[in-house]
């Protein structure tokens, strides 16, 4: 479950990146759309150098500090994590964080996905102390913008307590995943 949501918001960013452009210089775009052909035959380790190169340009073309160049980081730190390359991950995703804290500040949607994501890498790297105080912030920030009965914040619920189970602490996750199964329970009735 965990795995599945660090995918869904890379692959978000991915498809989102035309909209996040304004000018884009042919080769940064060409880079990208490379990059998406590539990723969307799984061809992953093939795309690295495609998006390495991607980054690099966006970086020259919008800044280090840019959301777009955020993006960018992420779309990459995808990659390493697709392969297990979690310590190549986890500083891009720090620098996608920190921009957008700077850009957006500490309690944005955008800051919520950079902290899933992050999250999920100190999960894999068996880092799990540093994984809690940093899903329970972007659950915090979720609840907080989009409610508490919304379907994005159930699935951080769910990763939250794959975490807790984890840690051995199954009352706890027990708790939460009763709690995701309710709100994902109520969105199926209110949908028939």
């Amino acid at each position: 479950m965990l795995a599945r949501r660090l995918a869904v918001s890379f692959v978000l960013a991915l498809f989102m990146w035309p909209a996040l452009g304004e000018a884009q210089s042919p080769e940064l775009i060409e880079a990208l759309q490379q990059h998406k052909d590539l990723y969307s035959q799984g061809l992953w380790q093939e795309a690295i150098p495609v998006t390495e190169k991607a980054v690099g340009l966006g970086e020259r073309e919008f800044g280090a500090d840019n959301p777009r160049t955020a993006a960018l980081f992420s779309i990459l730190a995808t990659l390493y994590a697709n392969q297990g390359r979690y310590a190549e991950a986890a500083p891009l995703l720090k620098r996608t964080l920190a921009i957008n804290e700077k850009q957006f500040g500490p309690e944005d949607i955008d800051v919520a996905i950079s902290l899933n994501d992050l999250a999920l890498i100190y999960y894999h790297q068996g880092r799990y102390a540093d994984a809690e105080p940093v899903l329970k912030r972007s659950l915090a920030i979720r609840e907080k913008i989009l409610g508490p009965e919304h379907l994005v914040v159930a699935q951080s619920i769910a990763n939250y307590a794959v975490l807790l189970r984890e840690t051995r602490r199954e009352v706890e996750a027990a708790e939460m995943e009763a709690r995701a199964k309710a709100i994902r329970d109520k969105h199926a009735k209110d949908n028939r």
